[in-house]
């Protein structure tokens, strides 16, 4: 099935760019609540499936054994941008399971976020892994290896039996098969899986409500989903969209981005699942495109459905802080 244009892009009064785009919104009980374009076909959500990756640090009993609170679940669902406060925290869920930064598999990078990546170059020689957007993540994966007996060395590779228990929770939510057939390894370097879009926003809805999972597993998917919810900083951070779009309605709104134009989310009070995809892979339309579907999910509460709207449909400026167009989302996203 095409993807229909969901974004457009505008310079000088006329459109320079569309971007077309896959949404699926989906209930607890995994019936289809919208969709747009080819929500059948497999996508690697990339990072937007972390809280999903995170299970077994909380199901395990690692994370309290460990004392972890809201902002350390929050930062192993994390695709922050290696500021201080996610470097120190990162460095401190290492230290109480005995492991240094070396432990750590996922390779290093500069912040994401230019003030602090000026103060990194002027203070580091080179980044460690505490500054990869993905250590809280890794530093989670460690932690639940490490009290749950498991070498954590190799801890990113396939055959991993943490890897294995993250393959197993995300077929339990999605309800899809996930082997080496539909395997890719991510920026990072743990593996990830090709999963349709609906599926993926059905296992969300699931994380959100517990419908059709064990106690357990319930229990651990609404405290990561919660956790994100109260520390929206730690997921993401300064000028984030993550961040932004959480804490426009603290403790109602669920949003975590992916590479590549994904992203997934939940609104736990109406007990819905979202996933999509930006076909090009572009991350602005991406970010315009979840806002205007939480628009549209949340219009019973306008106040709310206007600020959504306007982070959707928003100024572009250049250097000198002129207007020089506009990202604009399409009417088949905010329309009945």
């Amino acid at each position: 099935m095409s993807s229909p244009v969901l974004v457009e892009a505008t310079r000088g009064g006329r459109v320079e760019s569309r971007h077309r785009g896959s949404v699926a919104i989906v209930d607890g009980d995994g019936a289809r609540v919208f969709a747009l374009g080819a929500v059948s076909d497999p996508v690697f959500p990339r990072s937007a499936c972390k809280a999903m990756q995170a299970l077994p640090l909380v199901e395990s009993g690692a994370a309290d054994a460990y004392g972890f609170g809201d902002a350390e679940l929050a930062l192993a669902c994390a695709s922050h941008n290696g500021e201080p406060e996610h470097v120190a925290l990162a460095g401190r869920m290492l230290q109480v399971a005995g492991l240094q930064a070396e432990a750590l598999e996922c390779g290093a990078h500069w912040s994401f976020d230019q003030p602090t990546l000026i103060g990194q170059a002027r203070s580091l020689d080179r980044p460690t892994a505490l500054h990869n957007n993905c250590s809280g993540k890794h530093a989670g994966f460690l932690c639940a290896a490490c009290h749950s007996g498991m070498e954590p060395r190799g801890y990113v590779a396939y055959g991993h039996p943490l890897q294995a228990e993250i393959r197993s929770a995300m077929e339990d939510l999605t309800g899809t098969l996930i082997d080496a057939d539909r395997c890719g390894i991510d920026g990072c370097s743990i593996p990830t899986y090709a999963v349709p879009l609906d599926r993926l926003a059905h296992g969300f809805a699931r994380m959100a409500t517990g419908i059709g999972l064990g106690r357990l597993r319930a229990e651990a998917s609404r405290r990561l989903i919660a956790a994100c919810m109260a520390e929206p900083f730690y997921v993401a951070g300064t000028k984030r969209a993550c961040t932004t779009l959480m804490r426009l309605a603290p403790g109602r709104i669920f949003v975590k981005t992916g590479a590549e134009g994904v992203f997934c989310a939940a609104i736990p009070e109406k007990g819905l699942g979202i996933a999509l995809k930006c076909e090009d892979g572009a991350t602005r339309a991406a970010e315009a495109m979840v806002a205007a579907v939480l628009a549209r999910c949340l219009r019973d509460d306008p106040a709310l459905e206007a600020a959504l709207l306007a982070e959707a449909n928003r100024t572009m400026r250049n250097w000198n802080g002129t207007a020089v167009g506009e990202i604009r989302v399409s009417d088949a996203l905010t329309q009945a």
